[in-house]
């Protein structure tokens, strides 16, 4: 999904949540009726002044709106793409005591330890 289409989706949920045509979003953002529609669809990428403007027409803060379009993006992330994780496990495994044989009369035994790693 590109930014224009989020950025579109949130301006358009906003309008409606508020309850405003498009036409009165428009007017008093002072752009066309067709090109507000243009961005709600996600096909026109506006200008840092036309969204500064259709904020302001909104009464909505450049940061809300940006902290929206970063909610949508993330929401769209986690449904969009399937991601499966596959976690893999360490087995310890204790090996045999190795007997070791010194040239004294003493021995000694120890016991190391083998670690596999298991997908």
């Amino acid at each position: 999904m590109l930014l224009r289409q989020v950025i579109g989706n949130v301006f358009r949920r906003l309008r409606r949540e508020r309850g405003i045509t498009l036409r009165e979003l428009a007017e008093q953002a002072q752009v066309s009726v067709p090109y507000l529609s243009e961005i709600e669809r996600g096909r026109k990428e506006p200008s840092s002044e036309i969204l500064a403007a259709i904020c302001r027409a909104l009464d909505l803060e450049l940061a809300d709106l940006l902290h929206e379009v970063q909610y949508d993006l993330a929401t769209v992330a986690r449904t969009a793409l399937p991601i499966r994780l596959q976690t893999a496990a360490i087995q310890v495994r204790e090996s045999q005591s190795v007997r070791v044989a010194s040239s004294g009369p003493a021995a000694y035994s120890t016991s190391s330890q083998a670690f596999a790693l298991v997908a």
